[in-house]
């Protein structure tokens, strides 16, 4: 069927007609929004975070970090070293090998608006060494520049280690004896100054030697006799007298800081009994303490000596002499390591604050026993190091664990005192054994 012709008008018109239906929006469809992809976007984020926020948990703690916050937020280190009214629980306060070691403390310093302080211990250890103590004082005479204190001390140490003389002891030789004393001393202290402290004391010793009682080493007699353990045959009975000095000018004695305290004390024991053992002792001991970071960082360095004279025709009791070796000096030697007539030994510790009533120690430990005052050099010294954690109340280290290493191997010490404790007055009551 043939097809009519359309004048060119006509389709002209019918084309521009097509091209505005297809190309012009649905009917009642919204204008196109230039700003469409960007709302897109913000609305991806907003729908990540909403599902990051579903998807939190509150945050946790190893159950270390939970018992360290606990003992922090409730002050139980406070509250076991405080006690009830001046009595308590002690822990410690007995010579090294004596095992734990308790029993019950009475100490009140507020007596008479603190012009009176009295103080009684009794501590039995795991391996029944005993040791009991009592003492008075009048710390506040004069306006506060005159201390006068009494002290009596009953001891009985069953199983005290020995090597023999020398720096050069071999380890073999290891042996134990019994220790049994009693000691009445009397002091006076005079402070001129609030830095300085003057002053002198008075006593009495009476020791008694026996066999030890070690499960697995051998008592001494069997290894030693008089000539090389002197006073191991017999003991004598000692007056002793002393004269002191010291300057301090720590922040806080009790638990230092900051500052320094430098001590010397010369004690004469005098043999009242056999006439052969009288000898004079001359105890040096420098401590500082050098404080950064707010005080929460610091140094802490000591140096001690000992030094002992024997008089003429006299010998310086093996118990009596300085000895290396144990929580105090030598922490990577055995307790008692090393005993001669003179020793020296020097410690420094890096301290920090782990967090508030524990503090962490890096250490590190040089020593030697002399056979002559003039053997002062760095030649010969034992060494050793490690790492220790204190426990604190108040400032005052009252447990702390000490790990060292040395040439003869590693110890793991558990004490309930300050590693640098400090000079006590009074050589006889307390040396060598605490």
């Amino acid at each position: 069927m043939p097809m009519k012709r359309r004048s060119p008008a006509a389709f002209l018109c019918t084309l521009i007609l097509g091209a505005l239906i297809l190309g012009a929006p649905a009917l009642g469809a919204p204008d196109p929004d230039p700003d469409a992809p960007a709302q897109t976007r913000a609305g991806e984020i907003g729908a990540g975070r909403e599902e990051k926020a579903r998807a939190l948990r509150p945050e946790t703690v190893s159950w270390v970090e939970d018992i360290a916050l606990q003992f922090k937020e409730r002050k139980v280190l406070e509250r076991m070293a405080a006690g009830y009214n001046g009595l308590r629980f002690q822990m410690g306060d007995m010579a090294t090998g004596s095992g734990f070691a308790a029993g019950p403390q009475f100490s009140r310093r507020d007596l008479l608006d603190g012009r009176l302080r009295v103080e009684a211990s009794a501590s039995l250890s795991t391996h029944l060494w005993q040791k009991y103590r009592a003492s008075v004082a009048a710390p506040r005479l004069a306006g506060g520049r005159l201390v006068l204190e009494a002290e009596a001390i009953r001891r009985d140490y069953r199983a005290l280690e020995f090597y023999g003389m020398g720096a050069g002891a071999p380890r073999g030789d290891r042996t134990a004896y019994r220790l049994r004393d009693t000691s009445l001393e009397g002091r006076a202290g005079w402070r001129p100054t609030r830095r300085f402290r003057l002053g002198g004391s008075l006593g009495a010793l009476w020791p008694s030697i026996g066999p030890g009682e070690g499960d697995d080493i051998p008592s001494i007699e069997e290894v030693f006799g008089e000539a090389s353990a002197p006073g191991l045959d017999r003991q004598p009975d000692y007056f002793l007298s002393s004269v002191f000095g010291q300057f301090d000018y720590r922040d806080d004695p009790a638990g230092p800081k900051a500052g320094g305290n430098y001590v010397t004390e010369y004690t004469w024991h005098r043999d009242r009994a056999l006439g052969a053992y009288g000898f004079g002792r001359w105890d040096i001991d420098v401590q500082q303490y050098l404080p950064f970071f707010n005080r929460s960082r610091r140094f802490a360095l000591r140096a001690r000596a000992t030094l002992t004279h024997p008089g003429d025709g006299q010998r310086v009791p093996f118990y009596l002499q300085p000895y290396l070796g144990g929580s105090d000096d030598l922490r990577g030697f055995r307790p008692y390591r090393f005993t001669g007539p003179n020793a020296i030994v020097y410690n420094a510790e890096y301290r920090w604050e782990i967090f508030s009533g524990l503090d962490g120690a890096l250490f590190f430990d040089a020593g030697k026993t002399m056979s002559s005052w003039g053997h002062w050099g760095l030649s010969g010294l034992r060494t050793s190091g490690g790492i220790g954690f204190r426990f604190n109340a108040r400032n005052r280290t009252f447990t702390r664990i000490d790990i060292g290493v040395s040439e003869e191997g590693a110890v793991v010490w558990l004490k309930f005192n300050d590693p640098f404790l400090p000079r006590l007055f009074g050589a006889g009551t307390r040396q060598p054994l605490y």
